[in-house]
């Protein structure tokens, strides 16, 4: 199980957007990399093809997963994760609160 996956809301740490919450679209595990929602875009050229135009389009790059950390439930503010086992499943839970990090 890993420490963030998609879906989950997270806060950068570090870098141009340090400080930005967003959720992440996807998860890039063998580049330790994700991509959040409206952090760390970059600006590229687009040829034109018969389905898309063409020109300079704003894309989410990824980021590398040390400059992210999951975002408390129950304040927002980042918070580390811990795994533990509740009845048989193993859960995500947020060390600053202790609350439970569904999905």
């Amino acid at each position: 199980m890993q420490k963030i996956k998609k879906g989950d809301k997270v806060v950068v740490l570090a870098g141009k957007d340090k400080g930005r919450t967003g959720e992440v679209l996807s998860v890039l595990p063998k580049e330790d990399k994700a991509v959040v929602r409206g952090v760390n875009q970059v600006r590229r050229h687009q040829k034109q093809t018969q389905s898309q135009e063409g020109g300079i389009i704003t894309k989410e790059a990824p980021i590398h997963l040390s400059n992210l950390a999951i975002a408390d439930p129950k304040d927002g503010k980042p918070t580390r994760v811990g795994f533990r086992v509740e009845g048989d499943k193993k859960v995500r839970f947020a060390k600053r609160s202790g609350e439970v990090i569904n999905g």
